[in-house]
């Protein structure tokens, strides 16, 4: 059952228009991202669903009851559409203790005092943050902040939690150790959560399913993590989720070739009818060696990466990105210099024509 639908949305400031005729169905119970450019209109989508904005046109059902529909005269206020949200900038008030930054919903809502404090205590310990009701934000540290926010939104027990980049402003350690906590309790509270980031990797490790946009605002696909990542519906979808490489390749005799010379592509064939096609593939995706089968190239670059050995090579004209984790290198003899000659082979290949690039890259 959908605990979010959305249908027809349009929304604009003036003359620039951020939806047209946006669709979008979200799931009870699970956790689904919104992942897009900065300023594809994530947030403002989010501020659509909360009641903090009003759509131009279109309707938005929670719970299967229309909170906001211009043509009908809908408009449900925030504080009833029955949500928490969670802000980037935490949002948590600095002359409130943590005890009264997370009871404040509960006050409004005119909540007795027992079951205030009891709600309150039980929320704190459910975001590690017990023992530590009476201090200031001041005293808190930034992952401690969004814990509170986090409690404060949650101790209204909301059917559906709305987060608008939560872990932008934490540090690389405290946004894993975030992203992990935020699914859990999302589990273990059986709750929907709605999740917008511009960071394909937490997307990718917090979703059940996800929707990619667009800068225009259009949700391109929307499937599970796994379906985005390798079955991308277009070069936009595989190039925004992570290090795409498009190779151009021509039909000529009946065979495929590769950039401006004359190597065929000796693996798999297009499975697209185009004038001219490209073939995408993720660094993981190449694997190059010193001899053997595959495509005569040179390595353009080689950086040690710590890990991992990040190379930039050429075949006829076409450069691709390729990685090796810098052991399996030593190992194998793939410690290459700029220069070197070596040969690259696919282990997987996706066909796009190649006139829809110019759309990817705009």
């Amino acid at each position: 059952m959908d605990i979010v639908s959305i249908e027809g949305l349009d929304k604009g400031y003036g003359a620039h228009r951020v939806h047209r005729g946006l669709d979008l169905a979200i799931r009870r119970g699970e956790c689904f991202t919104l992942l897009g450019p900065s300023g594809c209109g994530k947030t403002v989508l989010l501020r659509l669903i909360a009641g903090f904005e009003q759509p131009d046109a279109g309707r938005i059902d929670i719970g299967g009851a229309p909170v906001s529909d211009p043509a009908g005269n809908v408009n449900v206020p925030p504080d009833s559409r029955g949500i928490g949200m969670v802000f980037q900038d935490y949002a948590v008030w600095p002359h409130m203790t943590v005890f009264d930054n997370v009871a404040y919903p509960l006050k409004i809502a005119r909540v007795g005092a027992s079951e205030l404090r009891a709600r309150v205590l039980e929320t704190v310990a459910l975001v590690g943050m017990e023992g530590l009701e009476r201090r200031l934000p001041s005293e808190l540290s930034g992952g401690q902040q969004q814990r509170v926010a986090l409690a404060r939104a949650l101790v209204a027990r909301p059917s559906l939690m709305l987060l608008d980049e939560p872990l932008t402003n934490l540090d690389a350690n405290l946004r894993e150790e975030m992203r992990f906590e935020i699914k859990e309790l999302q589990r273990k509270l059986d709750i929907t959560v709605l999740y917008v980031t511009h960071d394909q990797e937490i997307a990718l490790a917090i979703s059940d399913r996800m929707a990619i946009m667009d800068g225009e605002g259009k949700i391109r696909q929307t499937g599970t993590p796994w379906e985005i990542f390798e079955q991308p519906v277009d070069p936009f979808v595989f190039s925004f989720m992570g290090i795409a490489n498009f190779v151009p390749v021509r039909s000529e005799g009946g065979e495929y070739l590769v950039g401006e010379g004359n190597q065929p592509v000796p693996w798999e064939k297009p499975v697209v009818t185009a004038a001219r096609y490209a073939a995408g593939f993720r660094p993981s995706d190449l694997e190059i060696a010193r001899s053997g089968d595959g495509l005569q190239a040179v390595v353009v670059r080689a950086n040690f990466l710590g890990a991992m050995m990040d190379y930039l090579i050429e075949v006829d004209g076409a450069r691709m990105r390729t990685s090796v984790e810098t052991h399996e290198a030593i190992a194998k003899d793939l410690m290459f210099r700029e220069g070197d000659r070596c040969v690259a082979r696919f282990r997987s290949l996706l066909w796009f024509d190649a006139e829809t690039l110019k759309e990817a890259a705009q």
